[in-house]
């Protein structure tokens, strides 16, 4: 398959673990909620062109619209545009070809988008156990309120 002008294939994409081809590299993406056109465009390595085609034939791609307009793309939005450019530059898949893989219950069992949840850390443990102990304090609070109520 022959490469876009000016662009690398494997910008976004790693060497698979098995040695068995590129796959998506979603550890490359930086740890941020919204990303602009432009960023998804260098993490990726695809045009913002193409990113905007591949949303129009791709419903997998949902970029929310900033009060300015503009798109802003989620993490799963760029896993999966890293998914659907190794499917069509690497694997070789026509759009609707891609399109329909990613449709099919199969491709969703074998091929996740995402990475597995990153493992908590202890701060965010520590804020956590503050957030249950509150809410057990009002479910307390609640039900005195309600038996109250009741007789």
């Amino acid at each position: 398959m022959t490469k876009p002008p000016g662009k690398s294939l494997k910008k976004g994409l790693r060497e698979s673990q098995s040695g068995s081809g590129l796959v998506p590299d979603h550890g490359a993406i930086p740890d941020k909620l919204y990303f602009k056109i432009g960023e998804v465009s260098e993490i990726t390595g695809v045009e913002p062109h193409v990113l905007r085609y591949w949303e129009a034939e791709f419903k997998i791609i949902k970029p929310q619209r900033a009060t300015s307009k503009q798109r802003l793309y989620r993490r799963v939005d760029v896993e999966h545009i890293l998914t659907i450019k190794k499917l069509l530059y690497v694997d070789g898949f026509t759009v609707p070809g891609a399109r329909k893989h990613l449709e099919s219950p199969v491709a969703r069992k074998t091929e996740p988008l995402a990475e597995p949840a990153p493992v908590r850390k202890k701060q965010d443990h520590g804020v956590l156990t503050e957030v249950k102990l509150e809410l057990l304090k009002l479910k307390k609070l609640l039900e005195k309120e309600g038996s109250g109520k009741k007789a």
